[in-house]
């Protein structure tokens, strides 16, 4: 796979697929977190000398264009961190972007507006993709793929530019691809895993693959519950995948034959309802009142994870243990991550709520090892699935 160091790119206009999917509140980022993560290509791009132009997405607008998506705001806060100016175009293959490039000069950057606005970049005929990408390919000289967090899509401007002009990683994919390796190519052992999140189902795929390379699985969030009902417990109100259980059973069993282990919570924080408000109290994980749900592991549960961290070599972290945006619930995401930076081993976050959790609760995020700014990518290539956008930027 080619990279941004390899390009001869003096002059020439380079399209930057970057990943700039932040959050926002009434129109402020909350969150600038990806913007960081995409300077330093876009800065190596400069300082060649390349007439930048980025294109990423913000949302899911379902191809229509909606105010409350636009990229204008994340124009704004690029210019601010790259200390120049970023002209922005309203559009992503019409007249404002045609414009937007054409003024460009050496060592300057565009953003175009947000590529979800228009239908065919996510659709699924290749035809009606091939046609948007052939549009955006006409704006570059080159392509430069540095949006991990999209990299498991096929979508135009992740999977079909790429194809229509000479094209190499940028340093994030780059840096994504080297970590990645490491959680599954000659893994420094004990390798502990924790998995968090609302849903087990959204990480079935992943814990089977794990049962193969990891020595530990370490399981918080809402997803614990269906492997505490898998196991004959009371789960009150908390989130249930009752369709799951047959899985979970099965994964138990599995990791019990393979000499995996599998750390579940010893006790949760159980409230009245979802609420910040709500009556809460630490319960034993095996004892949840019927009226409860569950909304954080236990204090006990955080130094048990802690303890079981302590003494790795590679850890994977990826979802929160509880719902760390409301401060009661926030301990035992706050003490996962505290078990990371604790330890002596190779550390990654992996992406989406993990990554988020981190900058909520105030930790460096230098500290880790390395912070994924895809989720989605980081368990499909966990997974062992072949992530199109990556296989774009590998011929």
């Amino acid at each position: 796979m080619k990279t941004v160091d390899d390009l001869e790119v003096q002059g020439k206009k380079v399209l930057v697929r970057a990943d700039l999917n932040v959050p926002l509140k009434d129109g402020v980022i909350t969150d600038d977190g990806r913007i960081r993560a995409s300077l330093p290509t876009i800065r190596k791009l400069i300082d060649k000398g390349a007439r930048v132009v980025v294109v990423a997405h913000l949302g899911r607008p379902k191809g229509e264009a909606k105010p409350e998506f636009s990229l204008a705001p994340v124009a704004v806060r690029l210019g601010e961190l790259l200390g120049k100016d970023v002209a922005f175009a309203a559009d992503t293959v019409g007249a404002s972007a045609e414009a937007a490039v054409a003024g460009l000069g050496d060592g300057e950057v565009a953003l175009l507006e947000n590529l979800r606005f228009a239908a065919a970049e996510t659709s699924k005929d290749d035809a009606e993709r091939g046609a948007f990408a052939d549009r955006l390919a006409a704006l570059a000289d080159v392509y430069v793929g540095d949006g991990f967090g999209a990299v498991h899509r096929k979508h135009a401007s992740v999977y079909d530019v790429p194809k229509r002009l000479p094209h190499a990683a940028g340093g994030l994919i780059a840096t994504e691809v080297d970590v990645l390796k490491r959680l599954t190519e000659d893994v420094a052992r004990p390798y502990a895993v924790v998995l968090g999140g609302s849903k087990v189902s959204d990480k079935l795929g992943v814990i089977d693959n794990l049962l193969e390379t990891a020595d530990r699985i370490l399981i918080g969030g809402g997803m614990l519950f269906t492997f505490l009902k898998a196991q004959g417990h009371e789960v009150g109100q908390s989130l249930l995948e009752e369709d799951q259980i047959p899985v979970v059973l099965e994964y138990l069993e599995r990791a019990k034959a393979k000499g995996v282990e599998f750390v579940l919570p010893v006790d949760v924080v159980a409230a009245t309802a979802f609420s910040a408000d709500a009556e809460h109290d630490v319960v034993p994980a095996d004892a949840i009142p019927a009226d409860r749900l569950g909304l954080d592991i236990g204090p006990e549960s955080g130094k048990l994870f802690a303890s079981r961290l302590a003494d790795a070599k590679t850890i994977f972290w990826n979802g929160p243990m509880g719902v760390f945006e409301m401060e009661p619930y926030s301990h035992g995401t706050r003490a996962v991550a505290q078990g990371l930076l604790d330890s002596a081993a190779f550390t990654v976050v992996g992406g989406g709520d993990s990554a988020a959790a981190v900058r909520t609760l105030g930790f460096d995020e230098n500290a880790f090892s390395h912070i994924s700014t895809g989720g989605g990518a980081s368990l499909e290539y966990l997974e062992g699935k072949t992530l199109p956008g990556l296989e774009a930027l590998e011929d």
